[in-house]
């Protein structure tokens, strides 16, 4: 797949980035640096302008800019493992920092995480600090923990759909009844709200400080809207979803962005936020989610651009 914006629409559907650490994700890198001898393993997504680990062995840094990333070369070829002997004398990494500097890259390889709708969002790989290869074994191996490492990912994702549809269930009722009676029927818009760099924030300041304000931050938000309208949190994670009746949602978004203005302000992170209203109440709900989805992601466009 070569359109990046897809690729990262796609990276950003999983909700894996700055997600919380997972002893699955730390048990695949564990596996991946034993099967493969090698003192670094990594599960890396390549965000839009970094490359974060989700697992990582070996290694202390959670992130690395995309632009030196050699993961993000990885995913280039979605359907075969990339593998570089010596990276010193590869054209394409010679004079890598990650080469040159004191983290002092000599092998690699990586096997690309390819979703189902064949975009190319990380790799599982293996780092070693001299020169040498696979074997066929360790090859072998290092595919398969690509594809367990996809496998989480989409059982996942479906965890996180199936709840959304609990949470939407008001609105797929309104859909399922319309039809001609369409114009009876009162509107609908689906606000999402997204904690941003959640698991720096769980590491810096405790999990337990973040988890803190999150939960009273679902207990409160509902109490700026109208009857009838809802924001709830997704489970275990610093994105909440808002379902609001009406044809015009501005002030319920400004009384929410309000309350989010003051997360923002006590964990010191920004609370990014997409909406999209129904195009008639008949729209299903999934339909009206992906689309608030989508602007949300150009929100997180937005924010990479002024930040580079």
């Amino acid at each position: 797949m070569s359109d990046e914006r897809q690729r990262q629409r796609e990276l950003d559907l999983y909700r894996i980035v700055d997600s919380l650490p997972d002893a699955a994700y730390d048990d695949i890198a564990r596996l991946a640096s034993m099967l493969c001898d090698a003192p670094i393993a990594l599960v890396s997504l390549i965000d839009r302008d970094r490359q974060w680990f989700k697992a990582r062995q070996g290694l202390d840094t959670e992130a690395m800019p995309r632009d030196i990333a050699f993961c993000d070369h990885a995913i280039r070829q979605p359907d075969r493992l990339m593998e570089v002997r010596d990276a010193a004398a590869d054209a394409r990494f010679a004079h890598n920092p990650l080469v040159t500097g004191d983290l002092g890259i000599r092998f690699y390889a990586g096997m690309p995480l390819v979703t189902p709708g064949g975009a190319a969002i990380g790799a599982v790989c293996v780092i070693d600090h001299e020169p040498r290869e696979l074997d066929a074994g360790q090859r072998t191996a290092l595919e398969s923990l690509a594809r367990l490492t996809m496998n989480l990912m989409e059982g996942t994702r479906r965890e996180r759909q199936l709840e959304r549809a609990v949470r939407l269930e008001p609105a797929a009722r309104v859909a399922a009844a319309a039809g001609a009676s369409d114009a009876l029927l009162r509107p609908y818009s689906i606000a999402i709200f997204q904690l941003q760099e959640h698991a720096r924030l769980a590491g810096q300041q405790g999990e337990r400080v973040v988890e803190r304000t999150l939960q009273e931050a679902d207990r409160v938000l509902a109490s700026v809207l109208t009857p009838g309208d809802s924001i709830d949190r997704v489970t275990g994670s610093g994105e909440f979803i808002a379902l609001l009746h009406g044809a015009t949602p501005e002030a319920a978004i400004a009384a929410l962005r309000a309350r989010f203005d003051a997360i923002e302000r006590e964990l010191g992170t920004r609370v990014l936020h997409g909406v999209a209203q129904a195009a008639s109440p008949s729209e299903s709900p999934e339909h009206v989610y992906l689309r608030a989805d989508a602007a949300l992601g150009a929100a997180k466009d937005a924010l990479r651009a002024r930040s580079a």
